[in-house]
């Protein structure tokens, strides 16, 4: 699995997240996710979140996931702050975030770290999530990068069924839609559609897919057009889709201006799934503006 891009994705569209897992950071407080390099040194951290407040004592958060044995983790990873705490001058707290696949994985010696790993880190160790009897709709949406195929419905029922908007359920849908594409690489939207049983809408949770459903079931019925059921929730998702990934650009670059905001809603189903791919990799906004050029 593409684990950076994956977690990127979850991160910055599930921001309640972070103050579940750091209950010490206050559920209002917004981030902006990076990947910075450390000069000189070739590191790259895998997710920088930098809070957007003023609020000095809100802590820097150095998340990174890592699901095979590393026995030199440990030193790349604390190498990897310090160098960067260092070289950006940093004056206010930190906090890392690991999330692992189990305790199994050898990650190196603890033993020169174990202060730092009492005190300022924080693992989660995802297939534990098992153990816990009522998992949050954040904390499924982790488990499921986990899970065994045997759960993955009820997981994703869960993190669905807590979207209170349509828009919600979007961007719900989409972040399922990445984590089950990056296990199961065949599988395709229709088939992740069907295996939540969302084509015939048997969901009576999800009000905000029944309001999208009974939308173009009405205009299909006005129209006379017997596919448009099927088109309108295409056209929902691919919506869902772009709005997704403009938020995401507004977050690391500022406002796009209407022009970009349009180039990105033209897009085609494949092209989104290849921005938001492409995404994590945009370093400036003229990165994202090539990359347009390059579409087009």
């Amino acid at each position: 699995m593409k684990t950076d891009k994956l977690f990127y994705q979850i991160f910055i569209n599930q921001p309640s997240l972070i103050n579940e897992l750091l209950p010490e950071i206050p559920s209002n407080c917004q981030f902006e996710y990076t990947a910075p390099v450390v000069k000189d040194t070739e590191f790259r951290l895998d997710g920088l979140l930098t809070p957007l407040s003023d609020d000095k004592n809100i802590p820097l958060v150095f998340l990174e996931a890592q699901m095979q044995k590393d026995i030199k983790f440990y030193h790349r990873y604390f190498a990897e702050i310090f160098l960067y705490l260092s070289q950006y001058e940093i004056k206010r707290p930190w906090k890392g975030l690991l999330i692992l696949k189990n305790k199994n994985n050898d990650l190196g010696s603890e033993v020169p770290y174990q202060i730092l790993l009492n005190n300022n880190i924080t693992r989660l160790y995802l297939e534990e999530l098992s153990n816990i009897e009522k998992l949050s709709p954040n904390l499924a949406l982790l488990r499921l990068i986990v899970s065994p195929n045997s759960e993955i419905k009820h997981l994703g029922n869960l993190v669905l069924s807590s979207a209170k908007t349509e828009e919600d359920f979007q961007r719900q849908f989409t972040l399922i839609e990445a984590i089950l594409k990056s296990k199961l690489p065949q599988l395709k939207t229709e088939d992740i559609l069907t295996m939540f049983d969302l084509k015939t809408a048997t969901m009576p949770k999800l009000d905000a897919y029944e309001t999208l459903v009974k939308y173009w079931q009405d205009k299909a019925k006005e129209e006379g057009i017997q596919k448009g059921l099927e088109e309108g929730i295409q056209k929902g998702l691919e919506e869902g889709e772009a709005n997704l990934l403009i938020r995401q650009l507004n977050r690391r670059f500022g406002s796009l201006t209407e022009n970009q905001k349009q180039k990105v809603r033209s897009l085609s189903i494949p092209q989104l799934e290849s921005l938001a791919e492409d995404l994590f990799d945009f370093e400036n906004i003229s990165d994202f503006e090539k990359w347009l050029e390059k579409v087009s």
